[in-house]
C-alpha cells in the first residue's frame, strides 16, 4: 500500500469530534456533538482535505453519541459532498437509531445532489464495517 495521506487535524477547543486516519488509508470521524463550532470545523477540514484528493478512500462517520442530528448539518454535509474530489469516497454514517436516519434520508432525497461520494446510513457499526470493507470497485 503507499504511503497514507497526512491527516492534517488536531483538536480544537469547543469541537465536537475527532479525527483518526483507519488502517484503509481513509478517516473516521467520532462526533460527539453538531454544535456551530463543530460544524465550522468540520465543514473547513473537510473542504481543505478534499483540496488534494487523489485516490479512492474509505470514510467512517460515528455519529451515534449524537442524538439528534439538525437539517443544517444535513444540507451541510450535502454541500460538502458536492465537491468534485468526493467522487473518490465511500462514506458510511452510522447513526443512534432509525429515527435519525430516516430524518436524514427524507431531507437528503429533496436536495439537489450532484455525483459525489457514495455515501450509505447505517444504524449497525458491523454493518458499516462490511460495507466500507468491499472493494472499492463495488460502490452499490
Amino acid at each position: 500500500m503507499s504511503e497514507l495521506k497526512p491527516l492534517n487535524w488536531s483538536p480544537a477547543p469547543g469541537i465536537g469530534y475527532t479525527v483518526v486516519r483507519r488502517a484503509d488509508g481513509g478517516m473516521q470521524l467520532t462526533f460527539t456533538d453538531l454544535s456551530e463550532a463543530t460544524l465550522k470545523h468540520w465543514h473547513d477540514f473537510s473542504l481543505e482535505h478534499l483540496f488534494d484528493s487523489d485516490r479512492l478512500t474509505r470514510n467512517l462517520y460515528d455519529l451515534r453519541q449524537v442524538k439528534q442530528i439538525p437539517e443544517k448539518a444535513i444540507r451541510m454535509a450535502i454541500e460538502v459532498d458536492s465537491d468534485p474530489s468526493t467522487r473518490n469516497i465511500r462514506a458510511a454514517v452510522v447513526v443512534a437509531s432509525q429515527d435519525i436516519k430516516d430524518v436524514i434520508m427524507k431531507v437528503a432525497a429533496g436536495a439537489e445532489r450532484p455525483a459525489g461520494a457514495t455515501i450509505k446510513i447505517f444504524t449497525d457499526m458491523d454493518e458499516a464495517e462490511a460495507w466500507l470493507s468491499r472493494p472499492l470497485d463495488q460502490l452499490a
